[in-house]
Order: C-alpha cells, then sequence, then structure tokens
C-alpha cells in the first residue's frame, strides 16, 4: 500500500509546484563529492546524542524496521521538482521514539558516508513524511541517489535530506550542516524560495 502525501504542500503554499521551481520527468544526480563505496557487511546506522538510549544497526537490523511506502514530491534547490517519487522506508518519528528522544532536544544533525551532514529543527523532522528511505519506486534505492539510504523531506529543499545516511544526532542547540555553513538556507522551505541565507 502507499500513502499519497503529495498534497502537503497545502500548508506551506497555493501551488504544488513551489514558486521559482520547474516539473521534471527526469532525477538528476547531485552531490558535493563522489558515490562513497557501501559494504552491507560492515555499514552501520547510529542514533546519537539527546536521547534516552543510542541505537545502532546493521543493514538487515535497520531493514528490518517497520516501513511503508509514500509517493511524494522532490525539490531540488537548482530549480527543479519532480512528482509522484515513492519512496519506501522508516519514518522519522519511528527512529524518534525508539531512541527516546530527550525534552532538551531541539534540533537534529544527519551524517552522510561521505562526511556530508545536514541540519533540522526537531519539529520539522518529526512528520512521517520525513523518511529514511531504502527504496525508490518498487526497487532499491539507487547509489547515485542516495543508496543504501538517504532522508527525504518532501517539505523541504533536497539538501535537507542527507544521502548515503548512516547517523542521526539529536542536538540541544541548533548546528549547521555542511551547505548551511557556505550560505545555503537553514530553513529551506520550497514554497518561500528560503534559498540562501
Amino acid at each position: 500500500m502507499v500513502r499519497d502525501v503529495t498534497e502537503l504542500y497545502h500548508e506551506f503554499g497555493d501551488d504544488r509546484l513551489p514558486p521559482g521551481q520547474r516539473k521534471t520527468e527526469k532525477f538528476p544526480v547531485l552531490s558535493k563529492s563522489g558515490t562513497p563505496e557501501f559494504d552491507p557487511e560492515t555499514w552501520e546506522f547510529s542514533v546519537t546524542g539527546a536521547v534516552g538510549k543510542e541505537l545502532s544497526f546493521s543493514w538487515d537490523e535497520f531493514r528490518d524496521l517497520p516501513c511503508e511506502t509514500q509517493r511524494q514530491d522532490f525539490h531540488c534547490v537548482t530549480g527543479w521538482s519532480k512528482f509522484d517519487c515513492e519512496f519506501s522506508g522508516v519514518t522519522f518519528p519511528e527512529l524518534a521514539e525508539r531512541a527516546a528522544v530527550a525534552d532538551g532536544a531541539v534540533h537534529v544533525m544527519f551524517y552522510g558516508m561521505d562526511d556530508y551532514t545536514t541540519d533540522l529543527p526537531l519539529e520539522q523532522c518529526m512528520r512521517d513524511e520525513v523518511l529514511f528511505a531504502w527504496g525508490h519506486d518498487g526497487d532499491d534505492l539507487p547509489r547515485e541517489h542516495g543508496g543504501p539510504l538517504r532522508v527525504v523531506t518532501p517539505h523541504r529543499y533536497a539538501y535537507k535530506g542527507s544521502k548515503w545516511v548512516n547517523g542521526v544526532e539529536f542536538l540541544t542547540d541548533p548546528e549547521r550542516g555542511y551547505w548551511e555553513k557556505r550560505g545555503y538556507s537553514d530553513s529551506a522551505d520550497p514554497w518561500n524560495e528560503e534559498r540562501y541565507s
């Protein structure tokens, strides 16, 4: 069963296509560096920081977590949007509940296997539409698109969704990630065209 969350734009704007975006049927590949190596035997995903229980998962353990498939829209800060992507994975609230997030946690940092980082306020993460996605359109998520695992954030520009993600840290104070330190918007709301700070 696929859960359609493409109507979430009503929270943020009047049009499904955010201002300044063009719709594409393609799925362009963008990253800060090359695609990192992935070995399912040694891969590890960690949940750390302001939590009651730090967590660690092997690839098989992560794939055994409760998952769902959602139909989402994908908005890139460079100006293109792809509608009706089907992503399968684990919701952010599912992981947060397992980790027993501390009352003092206000921010989240995501870590990628390529040393990429990106951040979001906790309240922007605690949505079922924020997925740790391992599947795309019925197949494994392609490596160039962040496989084995990436974060998808349909209510924010896609640089907020770390590719090749292998860790998440709950923070008691905001910190900035890779692109945020380089002038990209920390809030990244596509409907307000919050591309740069």
